[in-house]
């Protein structure tokens, strides 16, 4: 139903070799994942695949693929580039290839900041970005063990060290990944 080698083919042209790479990895992880948990392999690989196909892009391509598929941005993904390439990867998703998967196009979307009320899918994708085997930053090693042991503690491991170092740094922190971090903990370790 997908074409891999299509996709493939496609953001290597689009993409510098260390984020050509970083793609590989992230779709390698996410099928693992996606394995290890339950969810749809071939999905898990296609979205990991795809998940930063326009990171690299202008500006302005990103959001004539955004207008170009109908989606809505939030004001963060409308002025932040590290917010907008999810958006608009979900965008070249579904015009460049047809794929109109919900799971996948929302899994490519949240990927970086997450969001609340995630799929299983989005879960896995979101993990993938952070464990990949071409990650090499602080507390990686934490992260992938975490992420191996327990789905719930990898994803609230995961999204506490971008909070961290979000507020570290005085950047902007995405009002998806405040939710993500609640809904973690709401679902997954309240004891009510």
């Amino acid at each position: 139903m997908y074409n891999i080698d299509e996709y493939k083919n496609e953001i290597r042209s689009r993409l510098s070799d260390y984020r050509f790479y970083h793609s590989l990895c992230v779709a390698e992880s996410a099928k693992q994942l996606a394995e290890k948990y339950g969810a749809d392999t071939e999905k898990a690989l296609v979205a990991g695949l795809l998940h930063d196909s326009m990171k690299e892009s202008s500006r302005e391509e990103q959001l004539e693929y955004v207008k170009l598929a109908g989606i809505e941005m939030t004001p963060f993904e409308k002025t932040e580039k590290k917010f907008l390439h999810q958006v608009s990867g979900a965008a070249f998703a579904k015009v460049r290839f047809g794929i109109t998967d919900e799971e996948i196009l929302g899994a490519i979307r949240y990927h970086t900041t997450g969001r609340a009320n995630m799929t299983l899918l989005e879960e896995i994708v979101y993990l993938a970005d952070f464990v990949s085997a071409d990650r090499d930053y602080d507390d990686v090693d934490v992260m992938r063990a975490k992420t191996e042991s327990s789905k719930e503690e990898g994803l609230l491991y995961c999204t506490k060290y971008t909070i961290s170092s979000v507020v570290e740094k005085g950047k902007i922190l995405n009002t998806d990944t405040v939710d993500t971090y609640n809904w973690i903990l709401q679902k997954y370790f309240s004891k009510e």
